[in-house]
């Protein structure tokens, strides 16, 4: 075993990573510092700080991190309409890069040689944060104690947790959630229970953050969101930072069921998945970047986005955020949104989002006078049509006279 003299450990506070402390100790005979993100998720955060002194951690990071998730991850991600398979709105996996650099910067702050997570060896939360570590700090080791130890009950976390005296509710610890969890500013996802029959509708009382459809307001809710540079910056006229933007759109969207999602996905390490998401904000947003870009984004500028999405949305789902690859496509995402500046109304009703608007004063490529059926006083020349279409039919035509029998 590789000596460490200390580790950072991605700490919550809970059961599994309040073992994974004190098995690091006992395991490595390190020292640990404990790192706990506020990212949205909706608990507080300092009782992780008060549980790390309870267990004798001399450096303690606690930091919320809200402002620069929305800002530098979730907003990036959301220029690029980044959906994976069609219906992921990427909730888990785009936190996990901020989530790893904030570990590797710890590391280097306070002199450690080692990073550590709760990511089980199934999942694609290990490759996510070992991916980022390593882009950002090559020679950090990283441990992953689900595929070094033996506890993989949680009966046997409870029990480790008796024998060593760590502080951990047990009462509450050993009533046994049926759903694995996931929650940050842009989502809240569930796993494992009933869940992992397919074909099984998800209990009402799973969902936390939505109303059902069918019990959500029966009067529409409108809304206007503000775009600059393909970025929201204001909700009803009202300016909100980005982590403000998705509190507010989380809070309208779940009181109207918007953003519900049941999926079957592709995980990177080869096993296919079911999850359920709550993503209001990110519904609403994605609905209204999209109809903002209608207006202000040149068709084959728009077009190329589309082919290169599905590519960029692997490349977050997968763990790549810090590849070159990524960034390449970045700049040229961030490049195209110059123009995606205005404003788009939607109304919300009952699980819909629907656009009834958007305007741009400044950058909109619709041009009333081209497009009106009415009499356009010679602003666009009909016949110009007839030529355009012979050329494009030309090497149909040349086909169809060569295979002629």
């Amino acid at each position: 075993m590789t000596k460490v003299n200390k580790v950072v450990l991605a700490y919550s506070g809970g059961l599994d990573t309040s073992v994974i402390l004190k098995w690091l100790e006992d395991t490595y005979g390190c020292e640990v510092v404990t790192f706990t993100a506020d990212i949205g998720q909706g608990e507080e955060v300092d009782p992780a700080r008060a549980k790390a002194e309870a267990m004798g951690v001399r450096e303690i990071y606690v930091e919320d991190l809200r402002e620069d998730f929305a800002r530098d991850f979730v907003f990036p991600m959301f220029r690029a309409n980044a959906l994976y398979e069609g219906e992921y709105l990427l909730g888990t996996s785009i936190a996990r890069p901020l989530i790893a650099k904030r570990l590797v910067e710890i590391a280097q702050a306070t002199g450690a040689d080692a990073i550590a997570h709760g990511a089980t060896g199934k999942g694609n939360d290990q490759v996510r944060f070992e991916l980022g570590a390593y882009a950002l700090m090559p020679g950090i080791k990283v441990i992953a104690p689900w595929r070094e130890w033996n506890l993989l009950s949680r009966e046997k976390l409870m029990s480790y947790a008796r024998q060593h005296g760590i502080p951990v509710d047990f009462a509450k610890a050993g009533t046994k959630s049926p759903y694995s969890m996931d929650a940050n500013l842009l989502h809240i996802s569930y796993e494992g229970g009933i869940l992992e029959d397919p074909g099984a509708e998800p209990e009402e009382d799973m969902w936390r953050w939505t109303v059902s459809p069918e019990k959500a307001p029966d009067e529409a809710t409108y809304l206007e969101l503000d775009f600059r540079k393909g970025d929201v910056i204001a909700v009803n006229g009202e300016p909100l930072s980005p982590a403000r933007v998705m509190e507010r759109l989380n809070r309208i969207g779940g009181v109207n069921g918007v953003g519900r999602d049941d999926i079957v996905e592709n995980r990177y390490v080869g096993m296919k998945s079911r999850g359920c998401y709550e993503t209001p904000a990110g519904t609403i947003l994605l609905k209204a970047h999209r109809a903002m870009e209608s207006l202000t984004l040149d068709r084959e500028a728009a077009h190329l986005k589309d082919e290169l999405m599905p590519r960029y949305a692997s490349l977050i789902y997968n763990g790549y955020w810090w590849s070159p690859e990524r960034q390449m496509l970045q700049a040229l995402i961030d490049a195209s949104q110059a123009t995606v500046n205005g404003q788009v109304r939607l109304k919300l009703y009952k699980g819909n989002v629907i656009i009834v608007g958007r305007s741009s004063e400044t950058d909109s490529l619709f041009d009333e006078r081209i497009a009106t059926f009415e009499e356009d006083a010679g602003a666009y020349d009909q016949t110009d049509a007839e030529g355009f279409i012979k050329l494009n039919a030309l090497r149909l035509r040349i086909a169809a006279q060569r295979h002629k029998p």
